[in-house]
C-alpha cells in the first residue's frame, strides 16, 4: 500500500451509507492522512423540505470546520452553490472552494497532497491545491442521475479526466466511455468487506427485533430504494406469493406507496452498516432488481458482492457487471423470471447464508482492491514529483 501521503478525497457525505469511497479511504488511512471533503453536489436542489434540511445541515457542518472522525481521517464540509450549470454559481465556487480547502490543508499541515476525487463537480478545484497527483475515481455515470444537470456534469467530468494524472473506473462500461479522455485509465472493480458480511454465516447470531416475527421465506433487498430499483418486481413477488415476506432495508428516495398497501412488504428504512450481517442472516434469498438504463448499465452494484460475502443465494437483473458473476447469481429480466428463479432456489434447498459461497469472495476483498490501486499509483513515474508516465490505457480486473 502507498504510505506517508496527504490525501484530499472528494466524495459523498461521511455520515452517509458506507460506499466504495469510504471502504477505500478507511484502508488508505492506515498509512496515510486523509482530508475527506463532504459532497459538493451532483444534482440541482429543489424546493423540497428534504433539500432544505440538507442545505441547513451543510451550513452547520461548515461552521464546525475541519474535524477528525477516525484515525488519520478529517472531515470538512465546504460551502458551494450546487447549480453547476449556472455560470455565476461556477464563478463563485471556483473562488470560494479552493480558498476554503487551502485553509483546511494548511491547518492540517498537508504538503504536496494527492487529490483523489470521486465526483465530477470537483473539476474546478482539483489540480489547484498544490497537488503532486490528481486521481479521478469514477464509480457511476453521474450525468444520468435524476436531477443532475447532464450537460454541466459531462463538461466538468471531461475537464477533470483530461487534467487528471490517472482515471480509475469500476465497470467495463465506464472504461469504454471514459478511457478516450485519459490514456492512464484503469479498471478496478469494487471489493467487499468479506469478514464483516461473513458474520451472517455464524451460528447464534440473533435476528434483529424488527424481523423476529416475519413469515418465511424472506426475500430481501439491501440498498438505497431509489428510482433505479425496479419496485414492480417487488410488488409482483409480494402479490403473487402472499405467504412470503419481502424485506427492504435502505434509505427510501422514491415513491413506495404501491408497496405500502401490501401487508407482506416491509420497508425498514436505513439500518446501520454494523447490523447488516444480522439482517442478511434473516434472508432466504437476496434480490437485486434494477431498472435497465444508462445509469445502471454502467453500475457495479456494491450490494451484490456483499450478498455473496454473506453467503446468500441471489437473483439479480443481468447488468454487465452482474453477468461477470454468472454461476454465483441467478439472472432474471422480468418479474415472472424473478419469481421462477427464487422458487427454483427454494426447491433446491438453496436458502440462507452458506459459508462456501462466502469463501468465494475472498479474492474480492477491499484490502486487495486497495493494494491494486496502490500498485497502479506506484507505477506512475516519479509519483512523488507529480509526473506521470504516458502509459497506455489498461484494465485491471
Amino acid at each position: 500500500m502507498i504510505e506517508g501521503n496527504d490525501i484530499i478525497c472528494f466524495a459523498n457525505d461521511w455520515d452517509a451509507e458506507p460506499l466504495s469511497k469510504k471502504h477505500i479511504v478507511l484502508r488508505l488511512a492506515r498509512k496515510n492522512r486523509v482530508l475527506w471533503v463532504n459532497s459538493t453536489g451532483n444534482r440541482n436542489p429543489t424546493a423540497s423540505l428534504r433539500d432544505f434540511r440538507r442545505a441547513w445541515k451543510k451550513v452547520r457542518q461548515y461552521l464546525r470546520g475541519c474535524f477528525p472522525v477516525s484515525k488519520n481521517i478529517f472531515v470538512f464540509s465546504p460551502l458551494v452553490i450546487p447549480f453547476h450549470g449556472n455560470r455565476a454559481a461556477r464563478w463563485v465556487n471556483r473562488r470560494l472552494l479552493p480558498w476554503s480547502l487551502r485553509r483546511a490543508c494548511r491547518g492540517l499541515g498537508f504538503q504536496k497532497p494527492i487529490t483523489w476525487t470521486f465526483i465530477p463537480s470537483s473539476a474546478d478545484v482539483a489540480g489547484s491545491l498544490g497537488e503532486r497527483l490528481v486521481i479521478y475515481h469514477c464509480v457511476d455515470e453521474f450525468s444520468k442521475f435524476t436531477g443532475a444537470d447532464e450537460a454541466a456534469i459531462l463538461k466538468m467530468e471531461r475537464a477533470l479526466m483530461e487534467k487528471a494524472d490517472m482515471v480509475v473506473v469500476s465497470s467495463s462500461r465506464l472504461y469504454e466511455t471514459k478511457s478516450r479522455y485519459n490514456a492512464n485509465t484503469f479498471l478496478v472493480t469494487h471489493g467487499v468487506d468479506v469478514a464483516h458480511f461473513r458474520d451472517a454465516c455464524r451460528q447464534g447470531i440473533p435476528a434483529p427485533a424488527d424481523c423476529a416475527d416475519l413469515k418465511g421465506p424472506v426475500i430481501g433487498f439491501v440498498g438505497t430504494v431509489a428510482d433505479w430499483v425496479d419496485l414492480e418486481v417487488v410488488r409482483y413477488l409480494a402479490a403473487s406469493r402472499p405467504q412470503w415476506s419481502l424485506l427492504l432495508i435502505g434509505d427510501i428516495q422514491t415513491n413506495t406507496s404501491a408497496l405500502r398497501e401490501l401487508p407482506n412488504v416491509h420497508l425498514l428504512g436505513r439500518r446501520s452498516y454494523q447490523s447488516l450481517p444480522a439482517y442478511c442472516k434473516t434472508f432466504d434469498v437476496a434480490i437485486l432488481p434494477f431498472v435497465v438504463n444508462e445509469l445502471t448499465v454502467a453500475a457495479n452494484p456494491l450490494k451484490l458482492r456483499e450478498y455473496l460475502a454473506a453467503g446468500l443465494p441471489v437473483v439479480a437483473t443481468p447488468l454487465p457487471e452482474v453477468l461477470k458473476l454468472d454461476g454465483l447469481v441467478r439472472m432474471a429480466r422480468t418479474p415472472e423470471e424473478f419469481l421462477n428463479r427464487i422458487e427454483a432456489l427454494l426447491k433446491e434447498g438453496r436458502r440462507g447464508p452458506d459459508p462456501a459461497v462466502s469463501a468465494l469472495m475472498e479474492q474480492e476483498s477491499w484490502d486487495q482492491k486497495v493494494e491494486e490501486l496502490s500498485g497502479i499509483i506506484e507505477g506512475l513515474n516519479g509519483a512523488g514529483q507529480g509526473q506521470a508516465l504516458p502509459l497506455p490505457a489498461r484494465r485491471v480486473a
